[in-house]
């Protein structure tokens, strides 16, 4: 794995990021709220879930182990912060899911596919490609890991509890839809995107990189044009009981106006 590749490699994933944003305000991501049947043959949504989020753990702390890097304190805890987010996101939450629903195996293989990109995003400059010396134990205390590092527990916490209400919703063998309300959905229709969003803006700071940008940047791409288009999903379903709330989309106190999808 030359440098050369690898900054190419990153060049291209921000082109796609772009192409991906764009691509996504004509098109909804069939699952969940917003599953369509267009997208093709489906699969248990719990399995689909282990399959599009494990590799990322299993990749990450392969490369960890495999390149030694738990000598380096720095470059653990910040690996560690990863792979705790992704050891829930794949051995945990899948298996708090309630009901039976199911997604799309083309939306399983785009979330298989970035994941283990991603995976070779992160723990190349963590592994490989960040100056030598950079994550020192100093780096611990710097502003950037610091205030990273508290950006990221809170997106996390705001991911958790958000995912919590949004499971509470009903009740066993209800199967109506309903306004999430409390925490960050005081404020935002996608609470949980936007913990996630949070996250990785904190894992951009706290390891002060390009590659974490770009993962920022992915997110962003990914998760805005599906808030946007649960919003409106809310507004069609729910009419008066929803706008009445005037929540943003996405960003707390920050509209981002995009044309409903027909």
């Amino acid at each position: 794995m030359t440098y050369t590749f690898y900054s190419t490699f990153l060049a291209i994933m921000v082109i796609i990021a772009v192409i991906v944003f764009i691509a996504l305000q004509y098109l909804n991501a069939g699952y969940g709220y917003l599953r369509n049947s267009k997208w093709g043959p489906a699969i248990n949504n719990k399995l689909g879930w282990i399959v599009m989020e494990l590799p990322v753990f299993i990749a990450m702390l392969w490369g960890f182990i495999a390149t030694k890097s738990y000598t380096n304190i720095a470059v653990t805890v910040m690996t560690s912060l990863m792979l705790i987010h992704y050891f829930q996101r794949s051995l945990i939450f899948p298996f708090l899911m309630k009901g039976k629903s199911q997604i799309p195996i083309a939306i399983v293989t785009m979330g298989f596919t970035f994941n283990l990109a991603n995976a070779y995003m992160q723990g190349g400059w963590l592994f490989h490609f960040a100056p030598d010396g950079i994550y020192n134990i100093e780096w611990l205390k710097t502003p950037q890991f610091i205030i990273g590092t508290m950006v990221f527990l809170f997106g996390m916490g705001v991911n958790l509890h958000s995912d919590y209400i949004i499971r509470h919703l009903r009740k066993p063998g209800d199967t109506k839809h309903y306004i999430p309300k409390g925490g960050m959905f005081k404020y935002v229709s996608s609470a949980n995107y936007f913990g996630e969003f949070t996250e990785w803006v904190g894992f951009a700071i706290l390891t002060w990189s390009l590659p974490g940008a770009i993962f920022a940047l992915w997110t962003f791409a990914n998760l805005a044009p599906r808030a946007n288009s649960l919003y409106h999903k809310y507004e069609e379903e729910f009419g008066e009981e929803f706008t009445s709330l005037k929540r943003k989309k996405i960003i707390p106190f920050m509209a981002f106006s995009v044309p409903k999808k027909y």
